[in-house]
């Protein structure tokens, strides 16, 4: 199916965000909604584009967009991963979702890759206009799994600690410290080691991401749990998800904590296949397409 995707703008407690909106482009009437985020630190273009694109093309409008502070959206704080941040833009994004004059309000859900499912849960636990979700190799972890892969108490205190000084810093002068999100030789950074996604400029190595993490965004980051949010969900959910991408014990215990009705589909593949492998996408959207038909109905957009 023919998509067409045009740039736009909405608010979000005083800031402009940018994103797409991707259509069928033959569609009438109001189409099912959905809004589609990423991972932590990314920009619409390495993976959010890609699932709105996929999802318009199975008869959605779908929105994906660039969080406050990055990408081309505004904010003067930039490139900081602050969840409660991400989830009020989340929330912004529904509402220029719902008040499209293309979209029917009472058929929208949301799509999350990594890092973005647990804002996108948390937002869904309190926005009664999501009616369902699809949350795409989610990256979804609670106090025991951040010690496990921060390197333990001692692990999480330091990151703590440096985010703490940073913090201070900022209040101080104004300035941001950064370390980079990827760096395979630098033992401060995010994501400390080797991964092809991020340093393939053919595939999110691409200019719109400037490769950094603000150090005081550890804070919220590390203390943030979405699993404890997921007994609250009351939307039909789908998981997708890989024993080979990155943790699979966290997307299973959140899994299990959810009582909406739910659905997941375990398959082969890495974390990163997910963000741009054209088999895994593919596969993702159209299972998440089946669950939003299923869990939306045909309302006033039927198409």
């Amino acid at each position: 199916m023919a998509v067409t995707a045009t740039h736009t703008t909405f608010p979000s407690s005083g800031v402009s965000l940018v994103g797409n909106l991707y259509r069928p482009a033959d569609a009438e009437g109001l189409l099912p909604g959905v809004v589609v985020t990423g991972t932590w630190t990314s920009v619409k273009e390495q993976m959010a584009n890609r699932y709105a694109e996929a999802l318009a093309a199975r008869g959605f409008a779908a929105l994906s967009f660039d969080f406050t502070g990055f990408g081309e959206s505004g904010g003067d704080l930039r490139d900081t991963e602050d969840p409660a941040r991400k989830i009020v833009d989340i929330h912004a994004a529904v509402t220029h979702l719902v008040g499209r004059d293309d979209v029917d309000p009472a058929r929208i859900a949301a799509l999350a890759v990594c890092a973005s499912a647990g804002y996108t849960t948390f937002n869904a636990v309190a926005d009664s206009r999501i009616k369902a979700l699809a949350l795409i190799a989610p990256w979804l972890h609670d106090a025991d799994i951040v010690e496990e892969m921060y390197g333990g108490t001692a692990g999480v205190a330091a990151r703590i600690a440096a985010a703490n000084a940073a913090r201070v810093r900022f209040e101080t002068t104004g300035e941001v410290e950064y370390v980079p999100a990827v760096g395979p030789d630098d033992p401060l950074a995010a994501m400390p080691m080797h991964i092809d996604f991020y340093e393939d400029p053919a595939r999110g190595a691409i200019p719109q991401w400037p490769n950094r993490f603000a150090t005081m965004a550890w804070t919220g980051w590390l203390t943030f749990d979405p699993i404890r949010y997921a007994r609250h969900v009351s939307v039909p959910t789908l998981l997708v998800h890989s024993e080979d991408a990155a943790i699979p014990a966290g997307a299973h215990r959140f899994f299990d904590q959810l009582t909406a009705p739910k659905a997941e589909v375990w398959r082969d593949g890495t974390q990163f296949d997910f963000y741009d492998g054209p088999d895994h996408v593919a596969r993702a959207a159209d299972r998440a397409a089946d669950h939003f038909r299923r869990s939306l109905g045909h309302g006033q957009g039927r198409s």
